[in-house]
């Protein structure tokens, strides 16, 4: 899987948004500060001292020349840091809360009389009818005030000056805190914004490889689903469910891509049966019907008029017809064998018991041929199979050495074996005679495949008699074979042990 950039992932992105919302807000304060501070003061001093001005002329209004405005008039310079001056228009000192405020007013204004040029070089904060409120700068000493100025209604004039703080210094101060506060809280807002990011993002990179995981068709992993009713929690839950459906989707879908192969291959081999059925059949029984047409257009011809040869002709169409029936069920039975068609009903029996039963069958093929019988085998000896097939394999391996037993060294006979493994009974079946050319040792498993032709029809056999064998013990997944002795031929093949029922 591709890993995607810490720079290019979501938590880095909201971390970055985080700081820079943190700083952007740092610099617009120490902004508001730098613009705004300044004016806001000098507003808040000029509202000050306009209202000891409408006081002080209240006051003098109600008490006329009262000495108690006196005492009023120092609590209110005192309260507020700042010195009053009252004068009368002849020049003559009413009330002075600093000895020294004539002089100080004198360097301020530079003269009582002010001009306009006073007015242009002076800051005028406020001015009406009756005040002026101005900030002055006294470039020699440093120092700034601020000044009101204005005429009582009695006719007094009225000074108030304020010691102003340089306003600049102290913006500066202002934001170099402000910058120092922001970086502090910055610091430490990174280091917040750092888990906030991680919190959020943390269920996001988890949905993201579920879904990765799930684009490959792995359904494994899992939302863990919080506590949390929010609508991360709310994608995670749809996520499973998407996930759990897709996985039931995609199961069923490969469930049925399965049955539909299997159908696909069921109906290739019926068909690849269908075919060699018919070119086995086709094969097999053209000679037959071509014996049963010459004896019966005989028959219908009379070509012999004697009963004799009339009921041999008869005897003729009436075994060739017993072959075919016997080689068209052999074949039915081989195709379903092959292809997996049949059954097996298995169960323990007694292998001794049927061997001896299919030598009692062939007991007049025996004697016909005089070939001696060599089997010993008293006790009973379990397998575990199908009895029907078994008795099949036997008796197509013992037909088969009936057949091509011959006397070698003076011995003429066939000998049974039984022969017990760790899990496995091995029967062989052993016939004097020739043996079987090396290059044809596994052709005689192929159907219809006989060594000798030219006892094709008068040995009564099918030749599919090894192929049936191959197919049963193909099914049961045991050994088979065939051995060249020095005196004969051995066929063998192996059976599972029957379990004994305690």
């Amino acid at each position: 899987m591709k890993t995607r950039s810490n720079f290019k992932s979501v938590r880095f992105k909201l971390f970055l948004t985080l700081c820079f919302v943190i700083a952007v807000i740092v610099l617009c304060l120490v902004a508001i500060n730098s613009i705004v501070l300044e004016s806001f003061y000098l507003y808040s001093k000029t509202q000050t001292v306009r209202g000891v001005y409408e006081k002080i002329n209240n006051y003098y209004n109600i008490n006329g020349n009262n000495n108690n405005i006196e005492e009023e008039l120092q609590r209110i310079a005192f309260n507020n840091n700042f010195d009053i001056f009252i004068e009368t228009e002849q020049n003559v000192i009413v009330f002075s809360t600093n000895k020294d405020f004539y002089s100080i007013l004198e360097m301020i204004t530079n003269t009582r009389n002010y001009s306009d040029e006073r007015e242009k070089q002076n800051n005028i904060i406020y001015k009406d009818e009756e005040i002026k409120v101005e900030k002055i700068n006294d470039q020699y000493n440093n120092i700034s005030y601020i000044l009101l100025s204005g005429r009582l209604d009695n006719g007094y004039k009225l000074y108030i000056s304020i010691p102003a703080v340089p306003i600049e210094e102290s913006v500066d101060i202002s934001n170099q805190a402000l910058i120092i506060i922001g970086l502090i809280i910055l610091l430490i807002s990174s280091f917040i914004a750092s888990y906030i990011s991680k919190k959020f993002t943390s269920p996001i990179v988890e949905l993201n490889d579920i879904t990765n995981k799930m684009a490959r068709l792995d359904f494994s992993q899992k939302y863990r689903i919080a506590d949390t009713d929010d609508e991360i929690n709310e994608l995670g839950k749809n996520v499973n469910t998407m996930s759990d459906k897709l996985e039931t989707t995609i199961k069923q879908l490969r469930e049925n891509n399965l049955e539909l192969e299997k159908d696909i291959e069921e109906k290739s081999k019926i068909d690849d049966m269908r075919k060699q059925f018919i070119s086995d059949v086709s094969h097999e029984l053209k000679t037959p019907i071509a014996l049963i047409q010459g004896y019966a257009e005989g028959l219908v011809e009379n070509v012999n008029t004697d009963d004799e040869s009339r009921k041999f002709y008869a005897e003729v169409i009436l075994d060739e017809s017993n072959k075919m029936d016997n080689l068209v069920k052999q074949l039915l039975e081989l195709m379903k064998l092959e292809y997996g068609k049949r059954e097996f009903n298995n169960e323990n029996f007694d292998i001794v018991e049927l061997i001896n039963e299919v030598i009692r069958k062939c007991k007049v093929m025996l004697e016909e041929k005089n070939i001696d019988i060599v089997f010993q085998s008293d006790s009973p000896i379990l397998v575990n199979a199908d009895d029907f097939y078994v008795e099949r394999v036997v008796t197509n391996y013992f037909t088969n050495a009936i057949k091509h037993t011959i006397e070698v060294n003076k011995e003429k006979k066939i000998e049974i074996k039984i022969e017990e493994k760790e899990d496995k009974i091995r029967i062989s079946v052993f016939n004097t005679g020739n043996k079987i050319a090396e290059e044809n040792l596994n052709k005689i498993w192929g159907r219809f495949y006989k060594e000798d032709s030219s006892r094709n029809r008068t040995d009564g056999g099918t030749g599919i008699g090894l192929a049936l064998v191959k197919a049963i013990m193909t099914n049961y997944k045991n050994d088979y074979g065939v051995i060249n002795k020095e005196n004969g031929v051995e066929f063998y093949f192996e059976l599972d042990k029957g379990k004994v029922e305690k």
